[in-house]
Formats: structure tokens, sequence, C-alpha cells
């Protein structure tokens, strides 16, 4: 399948979503979200654009349109209205799907009735064409007249599916490692019947020892000699026997040994080649969703009478397919927005020595543990004067408040904001930017518009890199283990405490540099930069991580320096997830997540920690970090169904000194307290899970007289007012909520309890 095959297809998919999202939010009750309709318009257009289907970017720019004016109260959501945009969305969908068979032809009913809702004097459109089928078994959508009323179709209240579109290639090769993992699982079958013989044998053995001890043993007094002989060498006969049949089992369990570690070997084989076969399906290169776009700029560009010259870098890097889909419209919405607002006339651009035609990049890169997108133009670069004007106009800025250049250049991500004197196909609505920034916090990252220098701007998408195979350097801090992007550390080593010295009241430490020469760099305890201190003894060796991100180096000091691994990093959990931190979760082994650190958001917070980044190792319990018992340690029962909360919450409250005991659920946490199998001194348990919820545990525990006054911490996602309320109705004693987790909080509640 050819770029613009996969271009198409996956056109398919998003326009659907759109199409839906249309319709069933004028189908809703209640108040429309205009912001939403119109960003779906916005982006469908766009969308259209890439794919070079004209027809359906031009009814969707009037969609665009229509939907502008009845949110901005200009015109009324009218049956006009709703019949026309009905329409409208009927005849894109029946085109698309024309498409992909060829032959499509868009009727021009659709575009006659957007013009007559928006331009009274519009004479009325024409009846309406038959609208293009993509095939004789596939019916086409009821024609529905620009005066009529167009009842969404009964599949638009349903949900979009999430269709996955792969090559057949991956799809064999998945075949292939899921045959071979099948193939060698009768191994495992022959293993358990080989058991299952040496089970029966162990027991004939042990059946003929336990006869043989039963056995009398003649006396003298009680028979002749012979008699005594005779015994005494059936006896032996028998211990004979059962040694033959011992060695006999030892052997074969020494060959069942064997043959399970093949077995075992086998299929972790084929169980590796299906996990990365599978991992792969979901890792594409950059360019399946983005290498349309470039032709996209320059086909606006030529239809609004510009030169651009386009240039793309890192579209072969491999990023999670969900991610770029997601960051497709931004991405397009960016460089529409570079060409609309960095474009300049050829005199000025020649006057400044910049070439005749603007020049846009396109940068997809991974650095650290991020994923970096870049759109950058050589144009006339970002108009403060009218941003600031734009910004006290619409009351974003405050009367006789000043506002330097980054703090002016985060305006134009808000919704509405533009600097355009008059909307066309490319500008002037004020949405692009907007789109941009809503996506980058759905994806827990960030975006930033900056000069460039000499000429132009710059837009940095900067996002987590999630859901693919990555090295991981493994790391050990405050007891804890932490993983770090390998491609950010440039060099391990190890300090002698009196190498360190102090400039400016901060720890400092002289390293060679890539060049030979020597450098001084920050050095920053990785513990006291997560609020866990450091486990280090005094006078000890320090092993540091020479950390390099994208906004500087330092030298990270921890307790121990692990391995190197390939990991699949998944995305980071809902408790401690700080986005400017934690950029992702590793499992290492089977059970054990381990919190993958962001490198740019280590360093951030070193600039922000003081002249204290590293300081001599502190007692349990000192500086804040929580309450370590003295004497007996404390029993904490820690209630989660998520594994990995439960995992991490266990290992924060072990290093702090507490002994932790886990369970999945709160009917099995209710039947062990009950049980009394060990004293429980707390309670931390998550609220949403299966068989009995944190609340009802809550409730179960205040009910009963032995549980009535044990202190209980619910820790969870749910932070609306109404369930905190209910929580601590119920008779929980704290409540804290995953998304401003903080670890020293946590200690610290648990602390003033115990």
């Amino acid at each position: 399948m050819d770029i613009r095959q996969q271009l198409l297809a996956a056109f398919e998919i998003e326009h659907r979503e759109h199409l839906d999202a249309i319709r069933a939010a004028l189908a809703a009750e209640g108040p429309v979200d205009w912001h939403d309709v119109f960003r779906r318009a916005h982006s469908l257009k766009g969308a259209a654009r890439a794919v070079d289907l004209p027809p359906v970017e031009a009814v969707s720019h009037q969609l665009e349109t229509l939907f502008e004016r009845i949110s901005t109260g200009q015109r009324p959501l009218d049956r006009e209205a709703r019949a026309a945009t009905h329409l409208a969305l009927d005849r894109i969908e029946a085109f698309v799907a024309a498409s992909a068979a060829g032959g499509a032809v868009m009727p021009k009913d659709a575009l006659a009735a957007l013009e007559a809702c928006l331009d009274p004097d519009v004479a009325a459109p024409a009846p309406a064409e038959p609208a293009p089928t993509a095939a004789p078994t596939v019916a086409a959508p009821a024609t529905t007249s620009a005066a009529a009323p167009a009842a969404a179709p009964e599949a638009a209240a349903e949900p979009a599916q999430a269709v996955l579109r792969v090559p057949a290639s991956a799809v064999e090769s998945l075949s292939r490692a899921s045959h071979g993992l099948w193939a060698a699982l009768p191994g495992q079958t022959a293993t358990a019947e080989r058991i299952a013989r040496l089970s029966v044998h162990a027991g004939e053995l042990r059946r003929r020892s336990e006869a043989a001890r039963r056995a009398p043993v003649a006396g003298p007094a009680y028979g002749a000699a012979t008699e005594t002989e005779s015994e005494t060498a059936a006896l032996r006969r028998t211990l004979a026997e059962i040694e033959t049949g011992l060695a006999a089992l030892a052997r074969e369990a020494s060959d069942l040994a064997q043959g399970h570690k093949a077995a075992v070997l086998s299929v972790e084989t084929a169980a590796r080649r299906l996990r990365e076969e599978t991992e792969r399906l979901a890792l594409v290169p950059a360019e399946t969703v983005f290498g349309g776009l470039a032709r996209a700029v320059r086909d606006m560009a030529r239809t609004d009478g510009r030169e651009v010259e386009v240039t793309t870098r890192g579209l072969d890097l491999p990023v999670d397919r969900a991610m770029l889909q997601a960051l497709k419209d931004p991405v397009l919405h960016a460089l529409r927005n570079a060409l609309s607002h960095g474009a300049d006339s050829p005199e000025s651009r020649q006057r400044q020595g910049k070439p005749a035609a603007l020049t846009i990049g396109l940068t997809v890169e991974a650095q650290g543990g991020r994923l970096v997108l870049g759109i950058h133009d050589d144009g006339r670069g970002p108009d403060l004067a009218a941003i600031e004007a734009t910004g006290r106009a619409r009351g974003l800025i405050a009367p006789g408040e000043s506002l330097d250049a980054d703090a002016l250049l985060a305006l134009p991500f808000e919704p509405g904001f533009s600097t355009a004197g008059a909307v066309d196909a490319l500008s002037g609505r004020g949405m692009g930017l907007s789109v941009v920034a809503e996506v980058a916090r759905s994806l827990h990252g960030q975006v930033q518009l900056a000069r460039r220098h000499p000429h132009g701007t710059s837009l940095i998408l900067t996002l987590p890199l999630s859901a693919a195979r990555r090295p991981v350097l493994i790391v050990a801090a405050g007891g804890t283990r932490y993983a770090l992007p390998s491609g950010a550390a440039e060099a391990l080593s190890r300090l002698e405490p009196g190498a360190l010295s102090t400039v400016g009241g901060r720890p400092v430490a002289q390293v060679a540099g890539e060049d030979g020469e020597t450098v001084t760099l920050p050095v920053a305890e990785l513990g006291d930069l997560l609020g866990l201190g450091s486990g280090r003894p005094d006078g000890a060796t320090i092993p540091v991580v020479r950390l390099r991100g994208t906004r500087g180096r330092c030298l990270l000091a921890v307790e121990r320096l692990e391995e190197v691994r390939t990991l699949l990093v998944l995305p980071a959990p809902p408790i401690g997830s700080d986005p400017a931190l934690i950029t992702g979760t590793v499992i290492l082994g089977t059970d054990t997540p381990v919190l993958v650190l962001d490198p740019d958001g280590l360093i951030d917070r070193l600039g922000r920690a003081g002249p204290r980044a590293l300081r001599s190792p502190s007692k349990a319990g000192e500086d804040g970090g929580g309450t370590i018992p003295e004497k007996r340690r404390s029993t904490i029962l820690v209630v989660d169904d998520s594994i990995t909360t439960r995992t991490l919450e266990k290992s924060i409250l072990e290093a702090a000194g507490y002994r932790v005991i886990v369970c999945v659920d709160g009917q099995e946490a209710l039947d062990r307290l009950r049980a009394r199998i060990e004293p429980v001194d707390l309670v931390v348990a998550d609220v949403e899970m299966p068989r009995l919820t944190g609340f009802g545990l809550v409730e179960a525990l205040r009910a009963e007289e032995d549980f009535a006054r044990l202190p209980i911490v619910l820790m969870t996602s749910r932070g609306d007012e109404e369930d905190v309320a209910k929580g601590l109705e119920l008779g929980a004693d704290a409540y804290l909520t995953k998304q401003k987790f903080d670890q020293r909080e946590l200690l610290d509640t648990i602390g003033q309890l115990l």
C-alpha cells in the first residue's frame, strides 16, 4: 500500500469520527458544545485538504462558517440550518465512500443549501441529486432537501469504533508468531504427563518403603536362624529395589528438568516473537500520517497565490500509531498557521537577504524520553504588538499589566485568538493553535511558540514517548528503582565526596567533556529531587549519571546503577504521574512497575531546587520525608485493583520504613482483616474496585466495633467534591486524589494518623 492509499485509509476512519460527533452533538438534548462542533468541521476541512479531496474541503469550509455564525448568535440553529447541516454530512459521507471505489462526484445541493443558510438572498437549492454510492451493494444515504429536517442516521448515536488498518505483511508475521507459540505449547503437555508418571512412581516407592518399615524383624527368641536370615534377605531385596527405583526416579527427574528447560525456552522464544510482532503493529513511521502534509501546504500556498518550500526531517522515526493520529490535526493546523502568519512579500524577503519563497520545515525527533515535533518557518516572525493588542482587546491582559515576550507568545494558544485582519480559508478564526494546545495537554505534553534567529517562528510540541520498546537505564534512589531513557545518559561514573565543590551555593563537579576539555556541571541527588532523601552511607563513593536534556546537562547522583534494558514503555499510572517529571512505566520481571523519569523534568526541578540539590544522607524521617516509626514497624494494608498502583504505593511505604501487605479489592481486604491474620495499623484504599468499592469497605469497617477506629485513607482518581464529601461522611480519615498525588503528602498524612 503506497502512502496515498494509507492516507486515504486513515481519512476514511477519521472523517466518520468527525461526522458522528457533529451528528451526536446536534441530536443531543441540552446546549450544543459549539466549540467542539466547530473544531470538528475545522479539522475535517484540513484533513480533506491533506488527502486532496477538494469537494469535501469546500463543504466543510461552509459548515465551519455556518457553525461560527450560529455559535456567535448571528443566526439561529433553526430547521433550515439543521437540514442543511445533515445534508452536507450525508453528502460528505457518501462522497468518501464512493471515493474508495473510484468515480466519486459531490452533488451541488449541499453547498447550495449551506449558502442559502449563510446568505438569505441566495435562491433555495434545487431538489437534491442522488448521492453517489461506493458500490451497487451499498445503499446511498436518504436524500434530504434543504427545506426539510433531516434526522441523523440511526448509527450516528452509536460511538465510533476504533479501526486499525495494518499491512498484510504485518498480519502474516503476527500469524506466524502465533503459530510458533501454539506449536511450542504441546511441550508443556508432555511435561505435565511426565510429572504425573513421576508422581505415580514416587507414590509406589513410598508405599513399598512404608511396608518394609512395618515388616516385623524376628529375633533369636521368635524363630530359627534360617527364618531370620530369610527375612533379612527379603528386606535387603526390597531395599535394593527401592534404591533402584529411586535411581531411576532421579534420572527421570533430571531428564524432565532438561526437557522442561528446553520447553520453557521454546515457549519464551515464541512468546517474545509474538510480543515483538504485536508491538510492531502499534509503531509506524511518522511518514504514514505526516507524509501528505507537505503537499497539502504547497496546495494551500498555490491556492492563495503564494510560493512556499516545505522540508521534512525525521519522518522515518517509528512512533505509536494512536499518538500520530491524535497529532495529525494539530500539526496541520500549525503548518497552516505558519503559512498564513509567516508569509512576507518577496520584496521584503529580498531586502532581508532571504530566499524568495517562504520555507517551512517539519521535524520529528526523539530527545531523551520525549517526542519533539517542530514546525519552523523563516517568515516575518511573531507580531508581538498585534498579539498584545488582541490580548488587551479580549481581556486577556489586564489594564496596565505588562507581559514579556514569552508570556505574549503563550496567548495565541487561547481559543478564538487571532491577529488576522480577515477570515479566509487559511486563518482568521483563531482555532488552529488552540487545537494544538488542547491536544498537547491531552497527551500530557506541552507546546511553545518562539522566535527564530535570525528570522521566523518556531512552534515546538514536546510529548512523552509511550507504547514502544526503548532502552532505559535502571537506577535506585530513596530505596526505589527508577528508569531513565538511556539516550539521555551521556556517561556513567563515580565521584569521590572530596571531588565536589560549591559554586553559588550549589554542589558542582568537574568532568571531562566531549571534546576532552574539563567542564563543570551541577550535581543533584535524585532522591532529593523526588522528595525521598538519600540512603547512601556518609563518605561513600557517589554513583552519577551525566544527564543530558533539551534544556541543559547535570550530574545525577543515585544510590545504585543497575543495568540498561530494552523494555516496553507503558503510559504513566494515575498515581504520581506528574507529566513534567514522569513519562511512563516499565515492568521489571513479571510484576514490578518502575517509573520512567523525564530528563528535562529533572533538570527543571534542579533549577528550582535551590542550593540544597545535593546533601548529606539524612536519617530516617528527617527533612519532612514522612514519618518513619522508630519502634515497632507499623503495618499498612494497601487495597487497589491496579497492580501498578498498589506496587508503587507499596514501594513508597516500604522505603519509608513501614511493613506493607496488599489486597486486590475491598472484599479481599475485609475478609483478611476479619480473619485477624496480622495486626493492621492503617488502610490505604482505592475507591473504584470490583466486588467491594472503597466506599463499601469504609462503611463495612466502621460498622464493626473492632475496626471503628482503624485509620483509613482513601486514595483515588475520583476528586469531585461530592465523592470527597461521601468518603469523609462514611468515616474515612483522609481523602487524597491520584491526579495531585505527592508521596510526601501521603507519608505525612499517614504519620499524623499513626
